[in-house]
């Protein structure tokens, strides 16, 4: 598995003779692509169509707390070094030399993709898992992943829908309940206002 991992590492990750504008694309992809998690569940909380958005925020929230935690003990027991840590292929994107298994952007980022494709429309889970995947390869291609990182993430993104999924029944409408108080108390004038949905 190890050998499979470096050959598709090496087929993906970009070299010096690289496009320079391929390189300014993958490195925007892996950076700043992102944020379109923090992006969509503020504005989907704020202004989302009706009431049930908030249930799919709520529980892809927790997903994502499930999935980071998972993600952050496989780390911690089963610690993998990146390729440039031990001198594999070319690295273009500055990064800390820590355990590469899985992904925090991949976990993070597939994580919301299923969370979608489960418990909102596949089309949009479907379109999540498309900027997923783009994020992957651009980690991979600036040579701070490896492959398996991000099939790492995808299947801690599924484990912590699957927790979020088991764990809604116990804690879910009373959280959702006080999520929605404490809203209003530091958003009454933009409700007031009509800025924000009520």
């Amino acid at each position: 598995m190890e050998e499979l991992n470096r050959s598709l590492f090496l087929w993906i990750n970009a070299t010096p003779q690289s496009a320079a504008w391929l390189l300014e694309l993958a490195t925007f992809i892996a950076k700043d692509l992102i944020a379109i998690v923090p992006l969509l569940i503020v504005a989907l909380w704020l202004w989302g169509p009706h009431s049930g958005i908030r249930v799919l925020v709520l529980k892809t929230g927790i997903a994502l707390l499930y999935a980071l935690a998972i993600s952050w003990c496989v780390g911690q027991l089963y610690p993998h070094s990146r390729p440039f840590a031990i001198g594999l292929g070319h690295q273009f994107l500055s990064h800390a030399s820590d355990s590469s298994y899985p992904s925090d952007h991949g976990t993070a980022i597939f994580t919301f993709a299923l969370a979608f494709i489960f418990w909102h429309r596949i089309w949009s889970g479907i379109l999540l898992l498309a900027i997923g995947t783009a994020i992957a390869w651009s980690r991979i291609y600036l040579g701070v992943h490896w492959p398996m990182d991000m099939l790492g993430g995808l299947l801690v993104g599924l484990l912590g829908c699957l927790f979020s999924q088991v764990a809604w029944p116990w804690y879910g409408e009373p959280l959702m309940k006080l999520l929605h108080q404490i809203y209003r108390l530091l958003f009454s004038l933009p409700i007031r206002k009509g800025w924000v949905r009520n």
